[in-house]
């Protein structure tokens, strides 16, 4: 890794400049941070672009915080959001935020030399009092915060834009002052939150905070693949989902994302963008494979990649798949789905038999009033990964 390729691999805009922080970064040892909030408990694919890029930093011996947004979380960042986002509780923060240490540390080093430290935003901003908070939105103007492209599009739409909303950017500029960072890493769709409060931090710890935005991972259509746009996919779950839901992004991102969600050399993706044309399904094997790899070990996506090639590519059951107590009673199809994969909608059940995406072992069901009596060891497939087993033996 040099500097160069971490000023340029994944970076969207570096302001003030890009040279200006390749000259500060040349002269020692600088502290960055970029911020996590805690809205649902797992990372996700898109979380993975500023976690390399905060290992791009640590690796070239920067000291690098991983900010996890406890508090801010319970306000919610209304970045992108034509609606109000529904405040978290306090409990409901912290259970989300649990797993996040062990998520991220897949990634960065939280131990050993140069270890990477977690905060969390609560430490200090719980403590502000009211006559703090108001010395601190002082220094940040009506005009400034309603410029905001989603809040000139709410009043458009006469949509309300809550005061707490306001107070987003506010906080976060303080997380910078209290970290006294030289940089904040974030998505290009926090621009504002990362910048809005530079002169402040200026006047408060003497110190030009250095802004990098990262690109965003998005779809075919341009759509930012997150929980946001309800299409996250997340690292840490089940390894045969994560390569499979890989292998479900549409061949036209699949480039982009060797750029942005893997520590593929540039030269070896150049050759890959070639392979493309001609064998298209491999290059994708080899992108859900080293995003697996990346987020859960050699050995795990080498398996996830045996069991895509033999349930999807396939078409076989595999052996290890998991089961339900035969219940013996008539059901129809849409009760069956969901007695044997309670996780899915009823809503979502039509969706795939609509499709073709429901099959009794090996037939394909369309119909969600035709009646099934199970017997041990039918075999329910939903989709392309799913399949669920009827005991053979109640008692095992």
């Amino acid at each position: 890794m040099t500097i160069d390729e971490a000023l340029t691999r994944r970076v969207d805009k570096i302001l003030p400049s890009k040279e200006g922080l390749r000259q500060l970064m040349e002269k020692g040892k600088i502290r960055l941070y970029q911020g996590f909030d805690p809205s649902k408990p797992d990372l996700h694919i898109g979380h993975l672009v500023g976690l390399l890029q905060l290992k791009a930093f640590q690796d070239l011996g920067h000291e690098v915080i991983f900010l996890i947004g406890d508090f801010t979380g319970m306000i919610g960042d209304p970045t992108d959001k034509s609606e109000t986002r529904a405040k978290l509780t306090r409990k409901q923060v912290e259970e989300n935020a649990k797993t996040y240490q062990k998520q991220a540390g897949r990634i960065l080093r939280f131990e050993g030399k140069n270890a990477a430290r977690m905060r969390f935003n609560s430490e200090w901003l719980k403590k502000l009092t009211l006559a703090d908070v108001i010395e601190l939105s002082s220094n940040f103007t009506v005009q400034q915060l309603i410029e905001r492209d989603m809040f000139q599009k709410r009043i458009g739409d006469k949509k309300p834009i809550f005061l707490h909303e306001f107070m987003y950017p506010s906080l976060v500029t303080y997380d910078a002052i209290v970290l006294k960072v030289d940089l904040e890493i974030g998505g290009g769709d926090q621009l504002f939150n990362m910048t809005v409060g530079r002169p402040l931090i200026k006047q408060q710890i003497n110190k030009d905070k250095f802004v990098l935005t990262t690109k965003l991972l998005a779809d075919a259509a341009g759509n930012k693949i997150g929980k946001t746009a309800g299409n996250a996919i997340n690292l840490f779950a089940d390894a045969n989902d994560l390569y499979g839901q890989i292998m479900s992004l549409s061949d036209e991102v699949v480039i982009e994302a060797f750029r942005l969600i893997t520590e593929v050399p540039l030269a070896v993706i150049d050759d890959l963008a070639a392979e493309m044309k001609t064998r298209p399904m491999a290059v994708k094997k080899q992108l859900a494979f080293e995003v697996t790899k990346l987020c859960q070990g050699k050995e795990v996506a080498q398996a996830a990649q045996k069991h895509f090639e033999l349930t999807v590519q396939g078409g076989k059951v595999p052996e290890k798949i998991a089961t339900v107590p035969n219940w013996k009673t008539p059901l129809t199809a849409s009760a069956t789905v969901a007695r044997m994969v309670p996780d899915t909608t009823h809503s979502e059940i039509k969706r795939l038999m609509r499709q073709g995406g429901v099959e009794w072992n090996g037939v394909v069901i369309t119909d969600v009033t035709k009646m099934i009596t199970p017997k041990s060891g039918d075999v329910l497939k939903l989709g392309k990964r799913t399949f669920v087993r009827v005991k053979t033996d109640e008692s095992k």
